[in-house]
């Protein structure tokens, strides 16, 4: 549809209604502020097959906040609890295993499916009366010292805004905001494998000298994420089931044994990729838009998710006059700095630190991981970080 007539000033005008952006959207209604969604994606459709998400205790209670955790929840299948996490290197010593009960939770987190995510998140949507125009590609925002303008494919006159977010990774290009990638030279191959006898409720990390491989229980299997160069990755998936499930059983030694099937093999490249800054004239980037973290350790989705949630209180604590404002924007940059740096910061060391297979780096990091398991303190520390981010 071509739009030929401005519309109204709308207070936030938010690029993309995935799960980030829509998390957004539900923290903002309710306010008496007019919110719209542009998401290139049609009505009920998704815009990536479903995969395993690694959710955070404190995502969840991000997601119980925007009231679309009890259906999510209820919806069979979508949610697989995280009661233990096993953490390993291959060739060299020292393990860690957090707990659930070691924290007193009810999980240490949740394997949710994505497109259940997204279907619960639209059905949200719709019970907030939060109007979503799907079909529209945003192609570029640019800020004004009045307001945003967000240009979309096919229209005549862009959508006006007091704040333009773009919570879509590969969205909208934003005026003065930049994106910078480091290629990590690796891809991460994904599948479903299932295990005999199973280990419901527990993910394992093993660290090797190609990559990290991670185990995420999901129903009675277990998604895996196994980091590789593209030319083994290549070779892998090429293998024959049996040889394919031999070769990732040496890859855990005794850590995980019992690998009796896998479905879905395939892989996509790894990289690093962040914004900046994080906000520009009239507009803000969040989520995939913002940083798109290693898979290691799960962070990037919950990052997005508190970019979301603290975005939302940044608008709700100003006056309507005052949203997108440089001084509004500031703060929010402000007062995410700290937990986003740490996630790329964390990740990005995980990868180069397990990574080296000198035998100096393999003994740091198993006294490293040893300490861990033995100090309860730190492992707690260490747990909350991975649950809640550093504040």
């Amino acid at each position: 549809m071509v739009r030929t007539a401005a519309l109204a000033l709308a207070d936030v005008a938010i690029v993309g209604a995935g799960p980030v952006g829509a998390t957004l959207a539900l923290a903002l209604a309710g306010n008496d502020l007019d919110v719209v969604a542009l998401d290139a994606r049609a009505d009920g459709a998704t815009l990536r097959r479903d995969r395993a998400l690694a959710l955070s205790f404190g995502s969840r209670l991000t997601l119980e906040r925007i009231g679309v955790w009890r259906e999510l929840e209820g919806a069979h299948g979508a949610v697989t609890p995280i009661d233990a996490i096993d953490v390993s290197q291959a060739g060299g010593f020292g393990t860690t295993l957090l707990t659930a009960r070691m924290l007193r939770l009810p999980a240490l987190g949740y394997v949710v499916s994505y497109v259940a995510l997204q279907r619960a998140l639209d059905a949200a949507l719709v019970r907030a009366g939060v109007p979503v125009r799907f079909g529209a590609k945003a192609s570029r925002v640019r800020g004004t010292p009045a307001h945003a303008e967000v240009s979309v494919d096919g229209d005549d006159l862009p959508t006006t805004a007091r704040l333009a977010v773009v919570a879509d990774g590969a969205g909208a290009a934003v005026e003065g905001i930049a994106r910078e990638r480091h290629d990590y030279g690796q891809v991460a191959l994904v599948g479903d494998v299932l295990l005999v006898p199973p280990r419901p409720g527990v993910a394992c990390e093993r660290f090797t000298p190609d990559g990290p491989v991670a185990l995420l229980p999901e129903r009675d299997r277990h998604g895996l994420v196994w980091t590789m160069t593209p030319q083994i990755a290549e070779a892998m998936l090429a293998l024959p089931e049996r040889a394919f499930l031999d070769a990732l059983a040496r890859h855990f030694g005794a850590r995980v044994t019992g690998f009796a099937h896998v479905a879905g093999r395939r892989a996509f490249p790894l990289a690093l990729e962040r914004a900046r800054p994080v906000v520009a004239a009239r507009a803000a980037v969040i989520g995939n838009a913002a940083q798109q973290l290693h898979p290691v350790a799960g962070q990037g989705f919950n990052l997005g998710l508190r970019d979301a949630f603290e975005l939302a209180q940044a608008i709700l604590d100003v006056p309507r006059e005052s949203i997108g404002s440089g001084a509004m924007l500031g703060a929010y940059a402000a007062r995410r700095r700290i937990d986003r740096q740490a996630g790329i910061a964390f990740t990005h060391g995980l990868v180069r630190i397990f990574g080296n297979d000198v035998a100096p780096a393999r003994w740091a990091r198993g006294l490293g991981l040893a300490l861990l398991d033995v100090v309860p303190p730190a492992k707690r520390a260490f747990a909350r970080a991975m649950l809640h981010g550093v504040h």
